[in-house]
């Protein structure tokens, strides 16, 4: 007589090793269907910009990757969506300081964990940002803005997307000048950027990704660099410390993250092929011409910086009493 109960028994454990088998076979064939990058941008912002690029060099060794916009909330509609995904490699974010810090410190419902929620895999770029204006806005420079608004109070408006790094930006140089200027949200960067050029919005913050043919072709007026030193790409634009404003620094970083319990050989995959791109010459020339670093950080050092700009961004925005509109 056979006994049932062993008998079930080895065929629980057959059945078990044959799905660790089945999830080892899926893991040495990824990719094999495309993979989706969710950006929390409109299509045309500095993010987005970044994404389209990253997903192009990928696209040569892990085939097909879609590049998802999913705007709104801040940043927190994407990431969201993205930490709820299956942890199987096929959906990807595409994260920022938006995403992972700003985000959910304006919305504390966000629904997800901007630390515990994904796996970082790698930090593709930090690009600086430059204070701009309109070139028929009342002013030339950062010392001339601030006369003009302490003699016209609230007559000035910068436009930012709403509840991303700009609008944190914003607020930092009120808080830090007493300027009386307007902050109008926007949904993207692209938008914003159409009303400065027709002299509907004053000034603002973007990041040279998206700036500097603008810049350089004299359509918006470069005001200050928000770094501790000038760049190569804009020698004539000051800082924004040599234009007498202190504490008013910020750049645009980006990087790539999985949904959390994503298996870690499809991680090391993932990370292997981003950091040949961002090594490749054509990428990096890219970067260049955009004035982007690109820093060299481990997963876990990407881990560690996510974590404590969380905590730094939410220290800021509180101090702001910063909120979601």
């Amino acid at each position: 007589m056979i006994d049932r109960r062993a008998l079930l028994g080895t065929m629980a454990l057959t059945l078990a090793a044959g799905g660790g088998s089945v999830r080892a076979l899926a893991q040495d064939k990824y990719p094999s269907k495309p993979i989706r990058l969710i950006v929390s941008f409109p299509p045309g912002g500095p993010l987005d910009v970044m994404a389209r690029l990253t997903a192009q060099y990928l696209s040569g060794s892990l085939g097909q990757m879609i590049v998802d916009n999913k705007p709104g909330a801040g940043g927190t509609l994407a990431g969201r969506e993205a930490a709820r995904a299956e942890p199987d490699g096929y959906t990807l974010l595409f994260g920022s300081s938006a995403t992972l810090a700003i985000g959910p410190a304006l919305y504390g419902n966000s629904g997800y964990d901007p630390v515990k929620s994904f796996t970082p895999i790698a930090m593709v770029s930090s690009v600086p940002y430059v204070m701009i204006g309109a070139t028929n806005a009342p002013y030339k420079t950062v010392p001339e803005l601030l006369a003009y608004a302490k003699a016209h109070p609230g007559e000035l408006n910068f436009g930012v997307p709403n509840g991303a790094p700009p609008h944190m930006l914003a607020e930092m140089f009120k808080m830090q000048t007493g300027a009386d200027i307007q902050v109008v949200p926007y949904k993207g960067a692209s938008t914003l950027i159409t009303d400065m050029i027709a002299g509907r919005i004053h000034g603002g913050f973007e990041t040279t990704s998206v700036m500097l043919a603008h810049l350089q072709e004299g359509n918006i007026r470069g005001l200050a660099v928000l770094r501790a030193a000038r760049i190569a790409e804009l020698p004539d634009v000051p800082t924004m410390a040599e234009s007498g404003v202190k504490g008013v620094e910020g750049s645009s970083w980006s990087g790539v993250f999985a949904p959390a319990g994503t298996p870690p050989a499809i991680v090391a995959r993932l990370r292997g092929d981003i950091i040949a791109a961002l090594r490749s010459p054509d990428f990096a020339g890219k970067l260049k011409m955009m004035a982007a670093d690109v820093p060299n950080m481990t997963a876990a050092e990407f881990g560690d910086f996510v974590a404590s700009e969380a905590t730094r961004i939410a220290a800021i925005m509180k101090a702001a009493g910063l909120k979601a509109q």
